[in-house]
């Protein structure tokens, strides 16, 4: 009897006798295990697929060819430092100064190029002349002179002069110490040796060491560099997406080691950057505001720290420290007077105003900035304000902060490509970019070809799927609908009401009598709701939360018992502040299935599409694949088996305290691979491991993530066990593999021994990754390649198995294929059995009637990760903050949990 079956979870019932007691004159001697841990590494591929409509496709993988391979790169440590010995801190002086050595002490250096990262790395093909070089480095003042006629008489461009000499960015002291020692050396062989599939440290930093050179290559052309990303400041790549964030496109460039041998990946990439040119500009557009007088300032504030401005007439540049406390005509400095001694000899100060100072003693014509705050440049003690309409923002400054959704939206509808447009702006941008030229990349012999790497692809035909009354058809291209269909499993709903948080805006009962003849369509038998609920009028101006306990008062003063399921009409489409206190109410206090939606533009198709949510959250199903109810699906339908989709959300990059979400969804009723449930966990912010899948608080107890869901398959699949546990894992990166093979797996693994230690599943862990830049193209058609193209040749891993697959249909832009990496399979899929699966896997989300891109347990973990988030965001800040309650472990943050769902909604797709 294993604990599947017992109440708790420790060890078997059956006791064994008391060890013989231990003579008081002897000491136990320790065992030592001779057990070794057995380390995981990335599986090697055992073969490729072969099922499908063979196809030519075109990557936009560029063949590189490398002459020597019989060199080495000398790595070398970089360490600069200001004459006095502090060392230099500041970002882009590294280059500068390592440009200027290069071309000073060129004879020194046997005439070799350089490739350096920018920080403390430099490469050499070949070693320099000694081990350890110290050189003394001088730059000239970076900006233009100062003097141009109008600066002040003393040659400074605004108030507190002698102040500005010592505040200027720090390396305008002109003299540095370059020291560069001897760090390590790598043969160019590696790099062949990466090709045959041997991977190697060696082999990936000679690897990084190409990439440095292509971005060094950018740097010297005045691109931002974001990773392996380039953008130029060119103003045809700009688009204004609001709020004074531009987004601006530029292009990804990298090396990579394929099957077919090594490639140069080129591809779209768009960042964000703040809206260059006047500072005024900039936060009228930010703030969305008429005029200046109208600004924000405390918001101004807090955008504007830290980023790069240039002053007018002397076009220095400055970083901005903060605002001037009073308006710029009242904010008041000493100025020295030059002629005017005082009886210790020392100039005589007069107190004047910033205006006054600009306006009258530098002649510089202020239009509106007297009755705006000044801009900091200066240090907190020692401020220098300038009046803000002589301050530019410099380009190319990144925006980090999270964009809202009407930023996104227009980010994405501005960036997307046709499949041509892209093919033609990488020719180009191969052409431009010139690399031929590039010195290193000459020395090392590298050539580089102008033509789209050729692959064979196949079509996988799209799977068998069945609605209701028995019926069965194959999507086409990708898609299907339910006209004239109904669904395969329809929920009823019975009791149930509308809450009504968006009147006057709509008709709530017209909603409920077209929602009920739509579901009747659908097979869904739907009574009248017991009631609507509108919100009054007094409660509107209260706090989300507030409004929802309002309303729930109201509900529970007018209802016998609890609903089966709630709709909610919320007042805005996207990013309602209510949404969160809704859900957690519902979800976590009172157990209630609930559907939100925004009553703008609603037709049949959208009630439909509301249906397909509401039936799958009600344990319904819309449809399923004909090989789950056969049951047929290779490898799965004879053994017990649970699928398992991971994912880590993290807060936006500004958020440094905001916990990450770390959710799993398990597949229950086994045969079926369409049903999920989800449990998602609170951890440390920006952990990528997931570290709740195994979490023993006793020796019988256990609150990690798999026991919630192996119990739930089990008494979900008639008390069985399974055998077969498939893990998808996404959002890692390759560096992470061993991590996911090795830490999160182990936890599965001890997970499963604590219900039963003679249970010994078989595993299979593959990685879906969206974010590469691999793309394909179909030959010799504009449009996106079909759905079910898979890829496992040429541009893929040397050794390693992996697959790219593009299950759905790209409507717009250049279809993203999702890249699978099979870390691990234990169960012994053939490539062909492994691959349908996955594209199987992308046509059972509950959500909408297509193939969707990545496979369906993974999109439902970002669901359910997602919607739990929002429990979070409206709760006090002092609660979400990771310091709240203190040190739990030595430098461990205790991080806040979320609340647990009501029993009655945990096991349901409430995420759909």
């Amino acid at each position: 009897m294993d604990s599947f079956e017992q109440e708790g979870n420790g060890a078997a019932l059956e006791s064994l006798p008391p060890p013989p007691p231990v003579p008081p004159d002897v000491v136990p001697i320790k065992a030592e295990s001779d057990a070794k841990k057995i380390v995981r590494h990335p599986m090697a591929r055992r073969g490729v697929g072969t099922k499908g409509q063979k196809v030519t496709i075109l990557t936009n993988h560029f063949k590189v060819s490398v002459g020597s391979t019989d060199g080495h790169f000398y790595h070398y440590s970089v360490s600069l430092s200001y004459e006095d010995g502090r060392p230099v801190d500041g970002k882009g002086v590294g280059r500068k100064v390592i440009d200027r050595l290069h071309e000073t002490y060129k004879n020194d250096l046997d005439g070799k190029n350089f490739a350096y990262d920018g920080e403390k790395s430099l490469f050499t093909i070949g070693p320099l002349p000694n081990n350890k070089l110290e050189f003394t480095v001088v730059l000239e003042d970076v900006a233009p002179t100062r003097n141009n006629g109008n600066a002040s008489p003393d040659g400074q461009d605004s108030p507190n002069g002698r102040e500005r000499k010592r505040l200027r960015r720090p390396y305008h002291s002109k003299t540095f110490k370059v020291e560069i020692s001897y760090a390590a050396k790598i043969p160019m062989q590696a790099i062949q040796n990466a090709l045959r599939g041997q991977e190697s440290e060696n082999s990936q930093e000679a690897l990084r060491v190409l990439d440095i050179i292509l971005r060094q290559h950018a740097a010297k052309q005045g691109c931002l560099l974001v990773r392996q990303s380039f953008f130029q400041d060119n103003q045809n790549n700009f688009t204004d997406i609001g709020g004074g964030v531009l987004g601006c496109r530029g292009f990804h460039s990298s090396f990579r080691a394929t099957q077919g041998g090594l490639s140069l990946n080129i591809d779209v990439s768009t960042t964000m950057i703040i809206q260059p040119g006047p500072v005024v500009d900039f936060l009228l557009a930010n703030q969305n505001a008429r005029d200046p007088y109208s600004l924000d300032w405390n918001k101004a504030k807090r955008v504007l720290k830290n980023l790069r401005i240039k002053v007018s007439p002397s076009n220095q540049e400055y970083k901005i420290t903060g605002l001037s406390e009073q308006l710029c005509k009242d904010q008041l400095f000493s100025m020295k007077q030059k002629n005017a001694k005082n009886e210790n000899g020392e100039a005589e100060t007069l107190e004047i105003t910033i205006y006054d100072y600009f306006v009258n003693h530098r002649n510089i014509q202020l239009r509106y900035s007297a009755d705006l705050p000044c801009i900091n440049v200066g240090k907190p003690k020692r401020p220098t304000y300038i009046p803000i309409e002589l301050c530019s923002l410099v380009s190319l400054q990144r925006y980090t902060k999270a964009l809202s959704t009407f930023q996104r939206a227009s980010l994405v509808e501005k960036s997307r490509q046709k499949p041509q447009e892209r093919m033609n702006v990488l020719s180009n941008v191969l052409r431009t970019s010139n690399y031929g030229a590039e010195p290193m990349l000459k020395s090392c012999g590298v050539n580089i070809s102008s033509n789209f790497t050729q692959v064979d692809g196949r079509i996988l035909p799209a799977p068998r799927l069945r609605v209701g009354n028995g019926e069965d058809f194959f999507p086409r291209n990708g898609r299907w609908n339910f006209n004239n269909k109904k669904l395969v499993e329809p929920s009823r709903i019975e009791r149930w009401a509308v809450v009504n948080f968006s009147a006057p805006r709509c008709d709530p009962n017209n909603i409920a009598r077209d929602l009920i003849r739509c579901g009747e369509m659908k097979g869904i038998c739907i009574d009248p709701p017991f009631d609507i609920f509108n919100e009054m009028n007094q409660n509107r101006r209260l706090s989300p939360v507030v409004r929802v306990e309002k309303m729930f008062e109201q509900i529970q003063s007018k209802l016998p018992g609890a609903p089966q399921f709630l709709l909610c009409l919320l007042p805005d489409r996207k990013n309602s502040d209510l949404y969160g206190p809704w859900k957690r109410k519902n979800l976590s206090e009172y157990g209630i299935v609930t559907q939100c939606m925004a009553p703008a533009r609603v037709n049949d198709q959208y009630l439909t599409n509301l249906l397909l949510k509401i039936n799958a959250k009600l344990g319904g199903l819309n449809s399923m694949l004909t090989i789950e109810q056969t049951p047929s699906i290779p490898m799965i339908s004879k053994v017990p088996t649970i699928i398992l989709g991971m994912d880590v959300s993290h807060g936006s990059p500004g958020q440094s305290d905001v916990p990450s979400i770390a959710a799993v969804v398990s597949s229950r009723q086994w045969p079926l691979i369409s049903r999920y449930r989800a449990s998602v966990r609170t951890q440390s912010p920006k952990l990528e491991m997931i570290d709740s899948l195994f979490k023993p608080v006793s020796d019988k107890g256990d609150e990690g993530i798999m026991r919630e869901a192996l119990l739930d398959f089990y008494t979900s699949s008639g008390k069985r066990k399974p055998d077969q546990i498939i893990i998808f894992r996404d959002g890692v990166s390759e560096s992470q593999f061993n991590q996911v093979l090795n830490k999160e797996l182990d936890q599965v693994i001890e997970a499963c021994k604590f219900l039963d230690e003679n249970w010994n599943p078989k595993f299979v862990v593959i990685v879906a990754q969206k974010n590469h830049h691999t793309k394909f193209f179909q030959q010799g058609s504009p449009d996106n390649v079909l759905p079910g193209t898979v890829i496992d040749n040429k541009v893929c891993h040397p050794k390693n198995n992996d697959f790219y697959l593009c299950a759905h249909a790209g409507m717009i832009g250049t279809t993203r294929p999702t890249h699978y990496h099979v870390l691990l399979d234990q169960v012994g899929f053939s490539a062909d059995d492994l691959q349908e699966l996955v594209h199987s896997l992308s046509y059972v989300y509950q959500r909408s009637t297509t193939a969707i891109s990545v496979v369906a347990p993974i999109c439902y973990a970002h669901l359910a990760a997602s919607q739990l988030g929002q429990f979070m965001k409206f709760e006090d800040a002092s609660e979400t903050s990771s310091s709240h309650g203190g040190v739990t472990a030595p430098g461990a943050i205790s991080v806040p949990q979320l609340p647990r769902l009501k029993d009655n909604v945990s096991s349901s797709m409430f995420f759909c």
